[in-house]
């Protein structure tokens, strides 16, 4: 990923030092656990731990010459260690390393989501709480519907990362997983005892049945998770971008002091946040295309699948971190405006409360089909009309005030009316 998104707690992971620090755990808890059932010494394996380090550089240096990652780190390996590095790698292949490895970064990577959703949520329903009385109008295709409030809009995003939240904490469980099982998952020369104790040791539990390599499907639920994730987001940006809309305005991006939307236009402020998450989320379900087809490998394993993980990995971790981040400040620092919202709600006199009327009348005894035409003909008489106005005209239709009076026709006009049940979808979400 670009420096431009990636932001340094989530780089750190993907770096090659922690990936080749990952690789060395692994060659450790595996030695440990040899020594342990007394397959090496356990001297060799404290010299082992005193001695191992390695060089990035010169792992890349010797990987040149070699054409293999893991035999190249492995020789800088032994550089340091000396004659007891003749035990490191007993019996192993070079995915049970890189594989065993892999799930040690998704899981630190998944730890560090799972925090910034923990964020994102607490900022969410910070702001839902806010403007739980805030009122707006709800839209349905993009044409004003019926009253809701802004808390409402917000509980439903809540709602949602908090499903989120809840898969990823399942993923964490299916992704932590190793494989210490040898050239093709059989053992042959090495035992399941040892790939036990060794997953023990790094907080993962042996794959059930591991070829060469464990099952790339493991690998495609993260990247959907998170694509999954990144899709919702994109959701968010999008309400975001439509709702500051110079139209609508109801909400704005902060702008902060000294930022400029156009080179040429020295007016605009532009849902550029909104804009560059929507953007992102592309990316990621790009890459979920991608980890779905490494899922397909040959017999016990090939490495098609290696090339495609170096970019999609790192990249759909370090993105969705980005998103999470930028997500949690754009809603934390979102300019609300119930001003708006009231105008936008009252346009065209009401229009949005014809159901209200609807119904009222239907309740006085008019048929449903003769009231819709009712209420349908004077709502349509005002619609996109500078001077509509379709309280006043329903005030005035004989058909309707023949039914009801004054005080029933703005009972049908009062918001609250909408906003009666909403304490208790704020109460299950804890608004």
């Amino acid at each position: 990923m670009i420096e431009r998104y990636t932001l340094p707690e989530m780089g750190n992971l993907w770096t090659d030092a922690y990936k080749f620090k990952t690789w060395l755990q692994v060659e450790i808890a595996v030695c440990e656990a040899q020594a342990e059932l007394g397959y090496i010494p356990a001297e060799a394996v404290a010299e082992i731990k005193a001695k191992a380090n390695f060089d990035p550089k010169r792992v890349l240096e010797i990987e040149a010459e070699v054409r293999h990652d893991v035999i190249a780190f492995l020789t800088n390996v032994n550089e340091y260690v000396g004659d007891a590095g003749r035990y490191i790698h007993l019996g192993l292949t070079s995915s049970d390393v890189l594989d065993t490895a892999l799930a040690l970064q998704l899981v630190a990577s998944l730890d560090l989501l799972l925090q910034n959703v923990q964020a994102l949520i607490d900022v969410i329903r910070q702001k839902a709480k806010e403007h739980r009385y805030t009122v707006m109008i709800g839209r349905s295709h993009g044409i004003h519907a019926e009253p809701i409030t802004f808390g409402f809009k917000l509980a439903g995003w809540l709602a949602e990362v908090l499903r989120h939240q809840e898969r990823l904490q399942i993923l964490r469980k299916t992704i932590a997983v190793g494989k210490i099982s040898g050239a093709v998952g059989t053992y042959a020369n090495i035992e399941p005892r040892v790939e036990a104790i060794a997953c023990q040791k790094l907080g993962l539990q042996p794959d059930a049945a591991s070829t060469q390599v464990i099952s790339r499907d493991r690998h495609a639920d993260f990247v959907q998770q998170l694509a999954l994730l990144a899709a919702s987001i994109e959701r968010f940006a999008v309400e975001i971008r439509n709702l500051q809309k110079t139209d609508v305005l109801e909400v704005e991006e902060f702008f902060a002091k000294g930022q400029k939307g156009s080179s040429a236009m020295p007016h605009k402020r532009n849902p550029i946040r909104s804009e560059r998450l929507t953007g992102m989320a592309r990316i990621i379900r790009s890459h979920a295309v991608a980890a779905l087809e490494n899922v397909a490998l040959w017999h016990e394993r090939d490495i098609s699948h290696s090339s495609v993980e170096r970019v999609i990995l790192p990249d759909a971790c370090i993105l969705t971190h980005f998103m999470l981040v930028e997500t949690t400040d754009l809603v934390q620092n979102l300019l609300v405006y119930p001003e708006n919202m009231a105008r936008n709600m009252n346009v065209y006199g009401g229009v949005v409360f014809s159901q209200r009327v609807l119904l009222t009348l239907v309740e006085k005894g008019i048929s449903r089909e003769e009231a819709y035409k009712i209420v349908q003909e004077n709502a349509h008489t005002a619609w996109n009309k500078p001077e509509g106005n379709f309280r006043d005209l329903i005030s005035k239709d004989p058909r309707v005030t023949a039914k009801l009076s004054p005080a029933e026709i703005a009972a049908c006009f009062d918001p609250q009316h909408h906003l009666q049940h909403l304490e208790q979808v704020y109460q299950r979400l804890g608004i």
